[in-house]
C-alpha cells in the first residue's frame, strides 16, 4: 500500500533522514520506534507532504506522493495525527471534527463519519460543544484521532500519540489504537513508548539517527538486544 525507497529528507541544510526504506501493507499496523531525534516526525511529515524528500520515492498504491500537493494526499486517503495533537483550541470538539471532514470527497459522508467517531469515542459525543482546548490531554488526543478519521482514510499516520500523557491515559490511547485496527484500517505509528507500541503492531522498524537499523515482527524486536542498545546505548 505504502512504499518508501531510499528517502532522504530534512530542513534546509540539516538532513534528518538517510535512505529510509519501508513498506506498509493494506490492513496491517506498522510501528516506527526510536529515541528522541531519530527522525520519526520528519518521516511522517514527508509521507503526508508537509515536507518534501530531497531524494528517494514515496508511493501510495503507485501514486508518487513526493509529487502530489498536500491537500491531494489527504484526498488519496492518508490522514495524519500530528505530534502534540494540533487542535483548534478555541473551537468546539465538533467543529474540530468538522475540519477533519473538510475535503470535498469527505463532505457528503460527514454525518456518517461523525457517528463512527462518536461510537469509537463516546466521550467526544458528551463533550461535542466543549472547547477543545479546555479538555484533558487524553480527551484532546481522542479528538485529534477522531478528526483524522473524519476523512474516512485508508491509511492513518499516528505521530507519538502517547506523548505527554499520564500512564493511565497511555493505556487508553493504545487500547483505542487496537480498536481502530480491529476495524480494518491500515495504521503507521511512530512512538518512543516501545513496550506499548509493540503490543499493537504487526511489525516495526527501528529508526536511529535518521536511518533504519532493524526491522522485524514485534516479538522479534522485543526479543533482541537491538532496542536496548538503541535507547540506552549499551
Amino acid at each position: 500500500m505504502l512504499e518508501l525507497r531510499a528517502v532522504c529528507a530534512g530542513y534546509g541544510t540539516f538532513q534528518a533522514l538517510f535512505d529510509v526504506s519501508l513498506d506498509v501493507k493494506a490492513g496491517e499496523a506498522v510501528g516506527v520506534i526510536g529515541p528522541n531525534g531519530a527522525g520519526k516526525t520528519t518521516l511522517m511529515r514527508a509521507i503526508s507532504g508537509l515536507i518534501r524528500p530531497t531524494s528517494g520515492s514515496i508511493r501510495l498504491e503507485g501514486t508518487d506522493l513526493a509529487a502530489t500537493p498536500s491537500h491531494r494526499i489527504v484526498e488519496l486517503g492518508i490522514a495524519h495525527v500530528p505530534e502534540s495533537r494540533r487542535l483548534f483550541p478555541r473551537m468546539t470538539v465538533e467543529d474540530n471534527l468538522r475540519m477533519g471532514g473538510f475535503a470535498p470527497a469527505a463532505r457528503p459522508k460527514f454525518r456518517q463519519q461523525l457517528d463512527v467517531v462518536y461510537e469509537l469515542f463516546p466521550r467526544l459525543r458528551e463533550r461535542h460543544r466543549q472547547l477543545a482546548g479546555s479538555m484533558s490531554g487524553g480527551e484532546q488526543q481522542m479528538c485529534a484521532i477522531g478528526r483524522a478519521l473524519m476523512s474516512a482514510p485508508r491509511l492513518l499516520l499516528l505521530d507519538e500519540p502517547s506523548a505527554g500523557l499520564a500512564p493511565v491515559l497511555v493505556e487508553q490511547v493504545f487500547d483505542l489504537v487496537k480498536r481502530i485496527r480491529a476495524g480494518g484500517l491500515t495504521v503507521l505509528i511512530v512512538e518512543q513508548n516501545v513496550q506499548q507500541v509493540l503490543r499493537v503492531v504487526n511489525r516495526a522498524y527501528l529508526l536511529k539517527a535518521g536511518s533504519i537499523r532493524a526491522t522485524g515482527s514485534a516479538a522479534e524486536l522485543l526479543a533482541t538486544d537491538t532496542i536496548r542498545e538503541a535507547y540506552l546505548g549499551v
